[in-house]
């Protein structure tokens, strides 16, 4: 047992070791982290006071100011400052990130461990779903579920963590149909071992590589979904501040000047997305083992 566990801790090092070898991935890293600082301090960061009373309360007197030393991104057109918005926004990227990959990986792995692993009959079932939401583009049918359910949170998640089953269905049923013939499966086997033991005990964790890098990726994606829905009125519902909504309600008053008004939540959205590719990008080039030197 101590030998098992000093290899996977050599191999955990030497991944980490290519990754912070690449620059880009670590400034991805950077970058996620202040994003979760942000928004765990939110409330130390942007707190409510008798001028600014908060994120979601109106300040009619204050609409429409410009970036200044009293509101560093400027106020929106209720008069609520945008840098206190975006700051409490991040909760909900992060949270709508974190949530729908977990249903989707969750019921992903699920279906494609179990088609890969038995194959035949099993397999063709569980593909040909797979196929038929893969032929619907995944933001079409977030807006459709979404919807459908209406609009709120609850909604988003839903319809996002949908559109997102497929990638992880493909990814690990390849995965599993590359090494359910190795010998130590065979062993298992051999020692009377379960199926279920087998798929989550020798199977999956040798498929974690793929799954982890597409759940990196597919994070950008869920906030990026969530967000679109989120500008098309199909999202959070206000005043709960969502980086997509202040895009859509900032657009109106662009051709009067107020560019503030979506060029900073564009900019964190961008950001965000742009740290969670570079990321998906260095742990796939990090659990390559031909990359290593």
């Amino acid at each position: 047992m101590k030998i098992q566990s000093t290899k996977k801790s050599s191999q955990a090092f030497e991944i980490w070791r290519r990754f912070r070898k690449n620059p880009l991935a670590m400034t991805g890293l950077a970058i996620i982290i202040g994003l979760i600082l942000l928004a765990l301090f939110a409330p130390v960061i942007a707190p409510a006071t008798e001028r600014d009373p908060g994120y979601d309360i109106q300040n009619l007197r204050n609409v429409l100011q410009a970036p200044s030393s009293a509101h560093i991104m400027g106020t929106d057109n209720f008069g609520r400052d945008v840098f206190s918005r975006l700051a409490w926004g991040a909760r909900t990227s992060l949270l709508v990130g974190v949530v729908v990959v977990s249903v989707s990986l969750t019921v992903g792995v699920t279906l494609g461990s179990v088609a890969g692993y038995y194959s035949g009959l099993t397999d063709n079932i569980f593909m040909r779903i797979i196929d038929v939401l893969l032929a619907i583009p995944t933001i079409l049918l977030a807006i459709t579920i979404a919807a459908v359910i209406g609009g709120g949170l609850t909604a988003v998640l839903v319809a996002v963590g949908i559109g997102g089953i497929p990638g992880y269905a493909r990814i690990v049923r390849a995965s599993v149909l590359s090494v359910r013939g190795q010998e130590y499966i065979e062993a298992a086997h051999a020692i009377g071992a379960s199926d279920f033991r087998i798929i989550f005990k020798h199977v999956l964790p040798n498929c974690m590589a793929p799954i982890i890098v597409e759940a990196t990726m597919g994070m950008a994606s869920a906030i990026a979904a969530a967000a679109a829905l989120a500008f098309l009125g199909l999202g959070m519902v206000p005043p709960s501040p969502e980086w997509g909504a202040m895009l859509s309600d900032g657009r109106q008053f662009m051709l009067a000047g107020h560019t503030h008004l979506v060029l900073f939540p564009g900019l964190a959205i961008a950001l965000v997305i742009f740290a969670l590719n570079m990321m998906g990008d260095g742990l796939r080039d990090a659990f390559d083992p031909r990359l290593k030197n």
